[in-house]
């Protein structure tokens, strides 16, 4: 009997086994997972290669997308920080361990919001008395700072405002007019309570009485409502032949103030061809991570206009000399290098960049995208920055020949690529403070004070000489040095700098910080807690 039971158990037990052993077989069957290696050598990942996209430029889509369904950028109103958009799950693994250091961090914007509206007692534009007429001059955003003032002095003098002329006579001989590179029927609306402006002076005002008048630099309300007011009183048509810098940065009145403000960041869109095209560079420069855009102010007229000869053969330095004497509208001919370069105004090399930005700790897998033209010496140049980060982008990189084909040659388009890239990335460093450099500033600042790190040039190159002469190395102590130098250059919350103490005349006025590097006070203002009675209070 007992035999008889232990033959059943043992029975039991090999049943129970061989069930436990068909259920994991099964298991393994049914899970597709490849447990033993194949002798297949895998495709090795190509970690620096452009992503693949979709997303193609359509240049015929905007005569069936009307202006009111595009969700520009330049119309963003919310911190970058508190609307920040979701990263790609495909982005390189380096740059997703840096997303959450303080590498990426914005600095605290201590709850500043832009603040453009008009006061209750700001009116409607008044009748006009006569046209204003606008040639710019200098650059992209040299033309946008010009562009702007040009609408406060129209509402000024009671004129209307004729849609300004570009520069074409510039050094990059940019045969662009305004509708080409600003979406010129968005300018016109937008303004449409504060100035009247017009495509064209009306026929019957060709032969009208005319002025040409040079406005004096850094003007304000008395000079326009007194000596320029008063020219109706004998012309009809009055030309401003230059624009820039024709505005004080301070000491107006909020409103006018203000008025700058929503022609900048609201009314001046670049034309919806330029936008779509700026919002794919986006996208695809966002693929890899948070980014880097580097303004690289290493081109010709840069260093020419400059006098920045350091790190260049006699022969370069003779080529940027001569194109300096050649062109009539650069006053400085005669150009001390070194002296440019110890004081801090030369733009940092690609080297210096490339040792700056090792210094902050940024990791060689740090994307980068160089807003910049065609830098001098071409790749040989670059050749430092590109090995220690060889995620080095442009938008030649990153778009086709075809999509970039209908900007191509106009320099101004091109500008505008690299200002939208800029504006959108996590981090804006600027080798050089330019035009382009304190636009792109003052408009980040608008945003909610995105990241911008501005290098103290002058500092970093005196230590730079030192590691190029063997008598300091780069390294930890290097590092510390250049991120407690920086700590305070990032681009946080503060009011705009007054004139340098001392100086007088036109001098005091060129001292001053611009306006739209900084439109804080007069466009930003800081929400505070809710009072006792509920409603927030903003001042």
């Amino acid at each position: 009997m007992q035999k008889r039971r232990w033959r059943a158990v043992v029975v039991l037990r090999k049943l129970l086994t061989c069930a436990i052993c068909a259920i994991t077989m099964m298991a393994l069957l049914s899970v597709h997972v490849q447990v033993f290696p194949s002798s297949k050598v895998p495709d090795l990942p190509e970690p620096y290669k452009l992503p693949t996209t979709t997303t193609q430029l359509d240049v015929n889509k905007y005569s069936r997308v009307s202006i009111e369904q595009e969700q520009s950028w330049s119309k963003e109103q919310t911190p970058s920080h508190l609307s920040k958009p979701p990263l790609p799950s495909h982005k390189l693994d380096g740059a997703r361990g840096n997303s959450d250091s303080k590498l990426w961090k914005h600095p605290p914007y201590r709850d500043y919001w832009p603040c453009v509206e008009p006061s209750s007692n700001y009116t409607f534009p008044g009748e006009s008395k006569g046209y204003l007429l606008v040639h710019t001059n200098g650059g992209l955003n040299q033309m946008r700072a010009g562009i702007c003032d040009m609408v406060v002095v129209a509402r000024i003098i009671n004129a209307t405002l004729v849609v300004p002329e570009l520069d074409k006579r510039s050094f990059w001989q940019d045969t662009s007019n305004f509708s080409d590179v600003f979406d010129e029927d968005h300018f016109i609306s937008a303004l449409a309570n504060d100035v009247k402006v017009i495509k064209k002076l009306p026929k019957e005002m060709v032969s009208a009485a005319k002025i040409v008048k040079q406005f004096r630099s850094w003007s304000g309300m008395d000079y326009y409502q007194g000596e320029i007011a008063s020219l109706w009183e004998d012309y009809q048509v009055i030309r401003a032949a230059k624009s820039d810098s024709r505005l004080a940065n301070n000491n107006l009145p909020p409103d006018i103030q203000k008025l700058r403000c929503r022609a900048c960041y609201e009314a001046l869109r670049f034309a919806p061809r330029i936008e779509e095209m700026g919002k794919i560079l986006v996208e695809r420069m966002r693929s890899y991570g948070p980014y880097i855009a580097l303004h690289l102010r290493y081109e010709k007229d840069m260093l020419a206009f400059s006098g920045c000869t350091h790190g260049l053969s006699s022969a370069e330095a003779d080529e940027l000399k001569k194109i300096r004497e050649e062109t009539a509208y650069w006053k400085v001919k005669e150009i001390d290098s070194r002296e440019q370069r110890s004081k801090g105004y030369c733009p940092l090399t690609p080297k210096e960049v490339a040792m700056f930005l090792t210094a902050l700790g940024y990791p060689s897998d740090t994307p980068i995208y160089i807003a910049a033209g065609e830098i001098y010496g071409g790749d040989s140049r670059i050749a430092d920055l590109q090995s220690r980060y060889p995620i080095l982008m442009s938008k030649e990189k990153l778009a086709s020949v075809e999509e970039l084909k209908p900007f191509t040659n106009h320099a101004s388009q091109m500008a505008a690529l690299d200002y939208i890239v800029s504006i959108e990335s996590d981090v804006f460093i600027p080798s050089y403070s330019g035009n382009m450099a304190r636009a792109v500033e003052g408009h980040r600042r608008f945003l909610g004070h995105r990241k911008t790190i501005s290098p103290d040039r002058k500092q970093l190159v005196h230590m730079f000489d030192k590691i190029e002469r063997g008598k300091q190395k780069e390294g930890e102590d290097l590092s510390k040095k250049i991120i407690e130098m920086h700590k305070k250059r990032q681009g946080s919350p503060r009011k705009r700098k007054g004139p340098i103490s001392g100086t007088k005349g036109m001098e005091r006025f060129r001292s001053e910080e611009a306006f739209y590097v900084n439109p804080l006070p007069d466009c930003l203002c800081r929400r505070q807690s809710p009072n006792l009675n509920g409603s927030l209070v903003i001042k």
